[in-house]
């Protein structure tokens, strides 16, 4: 099994965490004298650089925020001057202002050698032709993709999003071997192949998918349908981008690359560090990183962490596949749920499509919830009673699920909006004063 940077990926924990020890010294004194608001941050708590003396310490350092980088908008986190900074890219900034983050050319590099790594890991070499079919421009997928297939050696076919016609000829005409999208739309992909009565004609073999959450369930049926090896894929902008981690043939955790990217798991309670195993919220420390070097910053995802060396023979820490985010929960009459619960159930059903719209409001100031899913289309040619009793047990399943009833309305193939970039599963009408 092929690794890109045995060194790296391989080495014993004792020398990784001696190397993240030396590292987080040098990030946290370069932050201290090159970022104003994070020198203010630390006085404030009575820090200096040199009371970080190894990883034991990092529980002094405060945690970094979306807010702070919104509070700093555009570049009040860069550490290098701009004269460094070879590139920029942001958020879309649909909760507020967008997100800013700047990369010098060593960042560039960094952060192309992470996705070479998950690229290797999931099987890609330089024969391989691949499609990055995630959107260029400022979000971080689409280029952090580029560069980390060019870095392997592999063939790259800048696709981006929006044509999925020219996309599936392309795919035919070029024989790509693989394709990094969202799985979502991996899965819009799919249904038009299949239609087309293309599957016996294009030779895909890997699709790395991630930006966004999805379940073991939709991994093993993309890979069913289609006939390939699936692999999630994690970053986020304010972190790298793509390649922060990534799953490996075994699929048993996302190999973070923690020679650049210290994680913490930490209660969401209490913000206070939790044992491996247990399910809290993701933090990373960059160490490494020249152009906005983030302290101890919360992402708001909810996973948990396992340090013990892979089948694969990496060592390097594995983080389990998500379990929602913080700030993607719905409280719905009292009872915590996330989008992704729903998501699992539904796909345990045979009967359903793996295409859902959760439709929240609230009347007479009680919650309600309505799960449009897509149905084979044979189930609406059959008598009534039949469609009810679906509905009915969708309905079961789902409670069963979440803890809380809702009600499911099916819908006919294809009635819910495909998305080419993230997913959209949650509308949320209510309105809190």
């Amino acid at each position: 099994m092929a690794i890109w940077n045995e060194a790296k990926e391989c080495m014993s924990r004792d020398e990784l965490e001696n190397l993240q020890g030396k590292r987080l010294v040098k990030q946290v004194n370069y932050v201290y004298h090159n970022v104003e608001y994070y020198r203010k941050k630390m006085q404030a708590v009575g820090l200096e650089p040199g009371d970080i003396r190894g990883l034991e310490d990092l529980n002094k350092l405060p945690y970094t925020t979306k807010d702070d980088l919104r509070e700093t908008y555009p570049f009040g986190l860069f550490a290098a001057p701009q004269s460094e900074i070879v590139r920029i890219h942001a958020s879309s900034g649909t909760t507020g202002k967008a997100t800013v983050v700047g990369y010098t050319r060593h960042d560039i590099d960094v952060w192309s050698e992470c996705v070479t790594r998950a690229l290797v890991q999931c099987g890609v070499s330089k024969n391989d032709i691949i499609q990055v079919a995630y959107g260029y421009g400022l979000f971080t997928g689409g280029l952090g993709a580029h560069y980390g297939v060019e870095n392997t050696g592999a063939t790259v076919v800048p696709m981006s999003t929006g044509n999925t016609k020219k996309l599936i000829t392309m795919m035919k005409d070029f024989g790509a071997t693989g394709i990094m999208c969202t799985p979502s739309y991996l899965l819009h992909i799919a249904e038009n192949i299949i239609e087309g009565g293309d599957l016996d004609k294009i030779k895909l073999r890997v699709a790395v998918c991630g930006a966004e959450p999805w379940t073991e369930k939709m991994r093993q049926q993309i890979e069913e349908t289609l006939h390939i090896n699936c692999f999630d894929i994690y970053g986020l902008s304010e972190i790298m981008g793509p390649g922060v981690a990534c799953d490996c043939i075994y699929h048993k955790g996302l190999h973070v690359q923690e020679d650049h990217f210290l994680p913490e798991i930490i209660s969401r309670d209490t913000l206070t560090p939790i044992a491996d195993g247990e399910v809290g919220e993701l933090v990373f420390t960059t160490l490494t990183k020249e152009g906005i070097p983030l302290i101890r910053y919360r992402t708001k995802d909810l996973t948990s962490i396992d340090r013990t060396k892979c089948e694969c023979g990496r060592t390097t820490a594995r983080i389990a596949r998500f379990k929602g985010r913080s700030d993607d929960m719905l409280i719905l009459r009292g009872v915590n749920v996330f989008p992704s619960q729903i998501e699992a159930a539904l796909l345990e059903m045979s009967e359903t499509l793996p295409h859902y719209m959760i439709i929240v409001d609230r009347v007479n100031n009680l919650d309600t919830v309505e799960v449009q899913v897509e149905v084979e289309e044979r189930f609406f040619s059959d008598e009534i009673r039949e469609l009810e009793n679906l509905t009915r047990r969708i309905e079961n399943v789902i409670k069963t699920a979440i803890g809380i009833a809702v009600k499911v309305k099916l819908v006919e193939p294809k009635t819910l909006k495909r998305e080419e970039g993230k997913s959209v599963h949650v509308i949320d009408k209510r309105v809190f004063d």
